[in-house]
């Protein structure tokens, strides 16, 4: 799932009439906003990190984890090498990620700022025009982070992994971009990357399906149904905005673990001998070992991953947003 996913609050909320949850491009003092955005999405990042670890470990074959339980690897892991253990690749992750981040949310913002102006004259609803800006700028967004995170994306599950069989030893960052290129040229630091810019577009339009169905019979349960004149709290916005991230990322999880396992698989995979990694040759190798069940590989630490990343991702995106509003001066 992209970044995107938090800037559409704004769409779903606009029906409450609340200003500040639609905070446009042209609203943002945009030094502020990188810098709050890198220093929170870092914590954000850090925070489910661990499961990404536990989920990246277990969809590896002959790890010795596939039949294992997240909880049993995450001990396995903490035993063997200790709190570092859990945040192996973070650092390449978090430092890597703030160019990506630059990248997408400007995309982001910026494409739909755009899009906005473009359609102000079009004679359309203004919820499906703001709808359709927001998805523009979902795709504008994940198309740039896809050329940007994919390579990252290899560095650090390759560091993941280190010490399990059939892993290549490196010795950090810039010696495993350094060994991929030296086998494979550059199109070795792209594994996978047809399979993630393929699904992320349809995975996001399922995150925020079940997003918005969610979020619609929260606040309707709450009372919030055509009454324009009760508006909900700040306070109420982002407790229904965490809880249906949380039910779509739940949602999600199950739908795009096999996926995420083939990607996984094909990032990490060293199989030079007998040619390069294809995906129906991942897909074969999967069903060959542990049949179906083999592409729920991981499902556990990756349903808590989207759970915890869907919700933590709408709070912390709006908060960033209110905390870089420009200052209006009197």
């Amino acid at each position: 799932m992209a970044i995107e996913t938090a800037d559409a609050t704004a769409t779903t909320a606009s029906e409450f009439a609340l200003a500040d949850t639609d905070i446009n491009w042209d609203r943002l003092d945009k030094t502020r906003f990188h810098i709050i955005g890198a220093i929170l999405f870092t914590v954000q990042s850090a925070l489910i990190h661990p499961t990404a670890v536990v989920k990246t470990r277990m969809q590896v074959a002959d790890s010795g984890f596939s039949q294992m339980s997240g909880l049993s690897v995450f001990r396995h892991i903490i035993r063997s090498d200790g709190i570092p253990g859990i945040f192996r690749g973070f650092a390449t992750s978090a430092i890597g990620s703030l160019p990506g981040r630059v990248l997408a949310l400007t995309s982001l913002e910026m494409s739909k700022d755009m899009m906005l102006k473009y359609t102000e004259d079009l004679n359309m609803p203004e919820a499906t025009r703001i709808g359709f800006a927001n998805a523009i700028a979902g795709l504008s967004s994940n198309l740039a982070s896809c050329i940007y995170f994919v390579p990252l994306d290899v560095i650090c599950q390759r560091l993941m992994v280190q010490g399990l069989p059939g892993s290549a030893p490196c010795n950090g960052p810039f010696d495993v971009m350094q060994k991929v290129i030296k086998i494979e040229g550059l199109r070795g630091m792209y594994r996978g990357f047809g399979l993630t810019a393929v699904t992320q577009s349809p995975a996001s339009a399922l995150w925020w399906g079940i997003y918005g169905a969610a979020q619609h019979s929260i606040w309707r349960g709450l009372g919030y149904r055509d009454d324009l004149e009760k508006k909900p709290s700040h306070a109420e916005m982002a407790v229904v905005q965490a809880a249906a991230g949380t039910i779509a990322g739940a949602c999600s999880s199950v739908i795009t673990t096999p996926i995420d396992t083939v990607k996984t698989r094909l990032q990490v995979i060293d199989d030079y001998g007998v040619g390069r990694p294809s995906v129906m040759k991942t897909v074969k190798a999967l069903l060959k070992e542990d049949g179906w069940k083999g592409f729920y590989r991981g499902f556990g630490p990756r349903f808590l991953n989207m759970s915890f990343y869907g919700t933590t991702m709408i709070v912390t995106y709006e908060l960033i947003k209110r905390l870089s509003l420009k200052q209006v001066r009197e």
